[in-house]
């Protein structure tokens, strides 16, 4: 997913290029926004933690861009792509490091398993929007 700041910033061309060029097949994306309902459910593993509230609150500030991914090795291979969520500790040439401006907003959403992934895919897509 890229977040509101990176959507806002107007760098959703240039992720979506790096996505691209790392080998990524979009399987599935839509632009779209969150309501603060729908962004307290996808964060719902989170609730309990203390920064629960600001994150449904920037994740329903502004547009967002959903997309399901394939690759083999995805998960790993686009962890790796976005970097640490730190991006003053994100490795050089990562998405976090060329375009978060802090650990809130960190410009990319990506699952940490394969079946997050699945998870998270269903959430935004239904079988009839996956290519």
């Amino acid at each position: 997913m890229i977040k509101p700041d990176a959507v806002a910033d107007g760098n959703m061309g240039a992720i979506l290029k790096m996505i691209e060029e790392a080998g990524f097949k979009i399987i599935a994306m839509k632009y779209t926004r969150l309501s603060a309902e729908l962004a307290g459910k996808f964060y719902a593993v989170h609730s309990e933690r203390p920064f629960y509230g600001e994150l449904v609150e920037y994740m329903s500030s502004g547009p967002i861009v959903a997309a399901i991914l394939e690759k083999d090795n995805a998960v790993a291979d686009f962890r790796t792509l976005i970097g640490a969520t730190n991006p003053a500790e994100a490795a050089e040439g990562t998405i976090r490091k060329l375009y978060a401006k802090s650990i809130g907003e960190n410009a990319v959403h990506g699952s940490d398993s394969d079946e997050n992934a699945a998870i998270e895919g269903n959430f935004f897509f239904s079988e009839f929007e996956r290519f």
